[in-house]
């Protein structure tokens, strides 16, 4: 059997760990997927390279508004999926094809499962290790209802991980789900030309964000969607043609039938621990599957670590990237162990608006009974917002009575994922509202002036709070 210092399982986030740092270590990368994760290879980053050129399609209204005349005569699909994909899957070779080459790595392309505590079984073999780390990600989750894995749809009913690559935009799209992976397809798709039906068992979309901003994103999503809320998904059929229809019933218990070309499921995502039998590794999971870590990213065995989706309920990969840090030191430092900091942990949404947020919803703060003050901020109050003729899109800051400290931080309008930079740089290091807005110049009349002027907006709401 062959034994290493240091298994790691997953080649997204964990394959950032072996680093020179571990050159004197024997390592074992497992990973029988795509090489480089879901965030290289179907995730975050081709997802974003199609909400650009979205982007530019949906701006034929933007412009309208400014005196432009433009039209929108159609956008060449395979031509962006495939200048998209000869980017990313050379990365994903590169990465593999390195990892084989390294004297002190060795690269297994199969399934991994314990067999106990610190021994794997990998393809038909089995491996030890002293230190074992889970970074085995997550996959999206498949409702329980009929006809959904039927082997007719299997080239009809998709999921994120399969719908970037699609030879032919479908001409309908029936999205189901309303979070932020069905955010930003369901912008992807219409603004590129498809005519896309969202079906949401809840009232609005990203009902996650503050409820202002909830609010706010369904109403400017349903200019582009037709949004279909509060009904729940109870199959997938045929119509009497033969064709593929997703079936669903109200709150009141009327059926309805949507026809479409492609199915996208987007109901959420799964961690993928119970893919790797780790009741035999002592492993604790909690009720939702995710593996159990403390501050340091150790499970409730102490030589097994874990990062990622597959025990972050964030899902993020810069959450991942920051925890692979913190389990990269903590492997090599046993005496030395820091701790991942996820007290402010930001996220943004890439559709249309674009979404982001960082810290505590006012929903939140009220079930909780935490006192606070709010202000909301319109872009359409600052000089950039006047250029851009803005209606709808605010910035929404939640603090403390009397000090105006920073509680939450929510964001819709255009470049929300890098306006709220200075917001989550003022809530990770304690910079209080009143010193972020006047102890440093904002460029004038650039759009972050909507984070000045919220910021002072605040400061007087807590000071007569």
């Amino acid at each position: 059997m062959e034994h290493y210092d240091v298994a790691i399982i997953g080649s997204g986030s964990g394959n950032t760990i072996p680093g020179d740092d571990f050159a004197d270590k024997r390592v074992a990368l497992i990973d029988a997927g795509t090489f480089g994760g879901t965030c290289l290879n179907a995730g975050c980053i081709p997802s974003k390279m199609w909400v650009l050129p979205a982007d530019m399609a949906a701006g034929v209204d933007v412009a309208g508004r400014l005196g432009v005349d433009l039209e929108f005569h159609g956008a060449d699909w395979r031509a962006i999926r495939d200048r998209i994909f000869t980017r990313i899957d050379p990365i994903s070779v590169a990465g593999r094809q390195y990892r084989r080459c390294q004297d002190n790595l060795t690269l297994y392309e199969d399934e991994a499962s314990f067999v106990d505590p610190h021994t794997l079984t990998v393809g038909g073999q089995q491996i030890s290790a002293d230190q074992i780390v889970l970074a085995a990600g997550s996959r999206p989750r498949v409702p329980d209802v009929p006809g959904i894995d039927d082997e007719r749809w299997v080239d009809k009913v998709l999921t994120s991980d399969q719908i970037l690559r699609l030879d032919e935009r479908p001409d309908r799209l029936v999205i189901l789900g309303g979070g932020f992976i069905a955010a930003e397809f369901a912008h992807v798709f219409s603004a590129l030309g498809s005519k896309v039906t969202v079906v949401n068992r809840s009232g609005r979309m990203l009902r996650r964000e503050d409820d202002e901003i909830s609010r706010r994103f369904t109403e400017q999503l349903s200019w582009s969607v037709s949004l279909r809320m509060n009904e729940q998904l109870v199959g997938v059929g045929r119509d009497p043609g033969g064709h593929l229809v997703v079936e669903t019933v109200d709150q009141y218990g009327v059926g309805y039938e949507y026809p479409a070309d492609i199915v996208l499921n987007a109901t959420g995502r799964v961690p993928n621990g119970d893919r790797l039998n780790l009741r035999a590794a002592g492993v604790r999971v909690d009720e939702r599957g995710f593996v159990v870590v403390d501050e340091h990213q150790r499970t409730s065995q102490p030589h097994i670590w874990a990062l990622g989706d597959v025990c972050s309920h964030w899902e993020l990969k810069h959450v991942a990237n920051a925890e692979a840090r913190v389990v990269a030191h903590n492997l090599l430092h046993p005496d030395d162990l820091v701790s991942s900091d996820h007290r402010f942990v930001p996220h943004a949404v890439f559709s249309d608006p674009q979404v982001a947020s960082v810290g505590r919803t006012e929903q939140d703060l009220r079930q909780s009974e935490t006192p606070f003050v709010s202000y909301l901020q319109e872009y359409a109050d600052v000089a950039y917002g006047w250029a851009l003729e803005d209606t709808g899109h605010c910035v929404k800051l939640l603090g403390e009575p009397g000090t105006g400290r920073l509680l939450g931080a929510h964001v819709i309008g255009p470049q929300a994922a890098s306006i709220i930079q200075p917001l989550i740089t003022a809530m990770s290091f304690g910079i209080e509202p009143q010193e972020m807005a006047r102890g440093q110049y904002w460029i004038h009349p650039a759009l972050p002036e909507v984070v000045e002027n919220a910021l002072l907006g605040l400061v007087d709401a807590a000071r007569t709070a």
